[in-house]
């Protein structure tokens, strides 16, 4: 079949993440974007095929292992770059939430600029291909993994400034300038809202600390990152629910995931099986009475 006989096809899907980041992922064949801006940061790899834009006065073509990187304010166009168009994947993010994943602990935040609006880095763009196939799937249960979600995703930017970025951020690890109280705070309402949604943000305003520093010197602390953590508690009392027979869907909402597909799919990522599975095995471990 020739190529030229290809049926155009011209569609995207957008999702709303945390802290004002919209997921995007589109497949156009023959759709040319005008001249254009956004108002913050455009992070972007193409997946498939060419795609041609201008940007500061030049031309480029991002392929399969490339990024696109537009600053906020920064006009450009965008095309497919040969007859059998191009896939992407984007991050439209806020100015702020950029440049809070940039700043070092104690530092105001500062506008941070890609200096090239094309970069090509295959190994992080399968880390950010498969972390945005990973939040998509999630979009669902994304009001109930606020903390994860935005966990993930300053991770990523926070990688992707020092890598990429105009300013690198600075190799110092404070962290350490927490105290042990600040961060027992932190574990201690976890333990006690975890089955609420929580943010970055509520934690950092619980230990008195940054958003950043919050995050590294919970996981010096503790081994892992404050999401990671939630996780784990919800599991505990998830399992101790069901230990005392109480449905899968209401030992779901009780724990504070989404819905009971949610509950499978954290359950079977931290124990290795599924929530019914476990109980099936737990209930044929009682002793006989």
């Amino acid at each position: 079949m020739s190529k030229l006989s290809r049926r155009p096809i011209n569609q995207a899907t957008f999702g709303a993440l945390a802290n004002g980041v919209t997921l995007m992922q589109a497949d156009f064949a023959d759709h040319a974007f005008e001249r254009h801006s956004h108002e913050g940061y455009v992070i972007g790899a193409t997946t498939h095929g060419i795609q041609r834009f201008r940007c500061k006065g030049r031309e480029y073509d991002s392929q399969v292992g490339d990024f696109v990187l537009f600053n906020p304010d920064e006009d450009h166009d965008g095309r497919p770059g040969t007859q059998d168009g191009f896939r992407y994947t984007l991050w439209y993010a806020p100015e702020d939430f950029v440049a809070s994943c940039a700043c070092a602990d104690g530092e105001p935040a500062r506008r941070r600029y890609f200096p090239r609006p094309q970069v090509t880095d295959p190994h992080m763009v399968e880390q950010f291909r498969a972390l945005s196939a990973s939040l998509a799937e999630s979009l669902p249960e994304a009001h109930a993994e606020s903390l994860r979600v935005e966990s993930l995703m300053r991770a990523f930017l926070a990688t992707m400034l020092r890598r990429h970025g105009e300013q690198p951020q600075s190799d110092a690890v404070p962290g350490h300038g927490a105290s042990a109280a600040a961060l027992s705070r932190v574990r201690d309402y976890i333990r006690t809202y975890y089955a609420h949604d929580m943010t970055v943000s509520d934690l950092a305003a619980v230990a008195g600390l940054s958003r950043a520093h919050l995050t590294r010197a919970f996981s010096a602390a503790y081994y892992m990152p404050p999401h990671v953590y939630l996780n784990a508690v919800r599991i505990t009392q998830a399992q101790a629910l069901i230990r005392r027979g109480i449905p899968l869907t209401a030992v779901a909402l009780e724990c504070g995931f989404a819905d009971q597909s949610h509950l499978t799919r954290r359950f079977k990522g931290g124990v290795g099986i599924t929530p019914s599975a476990w109980r099936g095995m737990h209930r044929a471990s009682r002793p006989l009475s």
